[in-house]
């Protein structure tokens, strides 16, 4: 098992640093995400980890071997990692047992159809080994893809959005099924997503980027629960944007009173709180925050379900759908304080920058 280190690793396309890493080290045997909006830096820092592109500055390491520095360059032939790409990037005129092969040719024939059959049989593929990629489904090419990179054993594997292609259901599986068998190797990886949920289903721990730098660095729930500024929450997970009266050591709200924070430096205007936080209490109560039902969603195991209140302000609940309320109907709320984030105002103005809050 190995690990990947960068160190004050820069660089840049044009004017502006593309990656800016102080410092990313993903541990031997982990799965680290990169995630972040698109132009974020991560693609380009998993072409810097392959050795596609040569860093400006700084130092890059796998398994304590410099990779690249200013005077260190190993190409990516030589760096022996292993690259999942997003359209999987199979050779359509060889077959699936060569497609996996293609990697081994330091071996003798037949070893290298051993192997190749070896690995085939560890993704569940050995059956399809005489097969053209274009016989496959999508989510057998995505196996077959990941067969080649690993049956070379790479000290670590890149995986460049490796599911998108894929549709929701069988994303799902084939995600679930990839994640226990890289587990099960005991795997090094370095994956590149743009979706949060992708990245907390199957992560160790999450590197969050934006405009080429590290913002956030830690395990899934960290992230979610922890987050360090506005862009952080709103990135990982649904926020709603809550005007807030500063009142002595409380901020007033629609959604009722929240304790201020001590150590926030700058005025506050609103705070972020997640749908889930926002709970219906079983009957109306004219001591709790109050308001009507104006849309209700059912998304399965759970509900969306929007409440005006009287100042005109709208917030989304996330709730069961076993308790999902009506249309019209009148409902009052309690507020869970643990998803609920205050941050200054100048940090709350990054909103612009977030394609999923309410």
């Amino acid at each position: 098992m190995s690990s990947l280190v960068f160190k004050n690793v820069r660089h840049r396309y044009d004017r502006e640093y593309s990656v800016n890493i102080d410092r990313l080290e993903v541990a031997a045997g982990k799965l680290v995400c990169l995630l972040g909006p698109s132009g974020c830096g991560k693609s380009t820092t998993l072409r810097l980890a392959a050795g596609l592109e040569s860093p400006l500055e700084g130092e890059i390491q796998i398994d304590g071997e410099v990779m690249a520095n200013d005077s260190i360059f190993v190409g990516s032939e030589d760096r022996r990692v292993g690259l999942v790409f997003q359209d999987y990037a199979l050779f359509p005129h060889l077959s699936v047992q060569d497609n996996v092969g293609f990697g081994l040719s330091h071996l003798s024939r037949a070893d290298r159809r051993r192997q190749s059959l070896a690995m085939l049989e560890t993704v569940g593929m050995q059956g399809s080994a005489d097969k053209y990629p274009h016989m496959l489904s999508g989510g057998e090419q995505q196996r077959v893809a990941l067969a080649r990179a690993l049956a070379p054993n790479p000290r670590v594997l890149l995986m460049d959005e490796p599911f998108s292609g894929l549709d929701v259901v069988l994303r799902n599986r084939v995600r679930d099924e990839t994640l226990a068998l890289l587990k099960k190797m005991g795997t090094t990886v370095l994956m590149v997503t743009h979706d949060p949920e992708e990245a907390m289903r199957m992560a160790d721990e999450i590197v969050l980027m934006q405009g080429g730098r590290i913002i956030q660095q830690g395990s899934p729930g960290a992230l979610y629960s922890q987050p360090v500024n506005a862009f952080a929450a709103s990135f990982l997970g649904d926020v709603n944007r809550v005007p807030v009266t500063a009142v002595g050591e409380c901020y007033e709200t629609d959604l009722g009173p929240v304790p201020a924070a001590p150590d926030i430096d700058g005025p506050v205007t609103e705070i972020l709180v997640r749908p889930e936080a926002i709970r219906f209490l079983p009957a109306v109560d004219a001591a709790a925050p109050t308001g009507e039902v104006a849309l209700s969603r059912n998304l399965g195991a759970f509900c969306l379900v929007d409440i005006l209140f009287k100042s005109g302000f709208r917030a989304t609940a996330r709730v069961a759908t076993l308790h999902q309320p009506i249309v019209g109907e009148t409902c009052s709320i309690a507020l869970n304080l643990d998803g609920v984030f205050i941050f200054p105002s100048a940090a709350n103005a990054q909103k612009a920058n977030n394609p999923v809050s309410n």
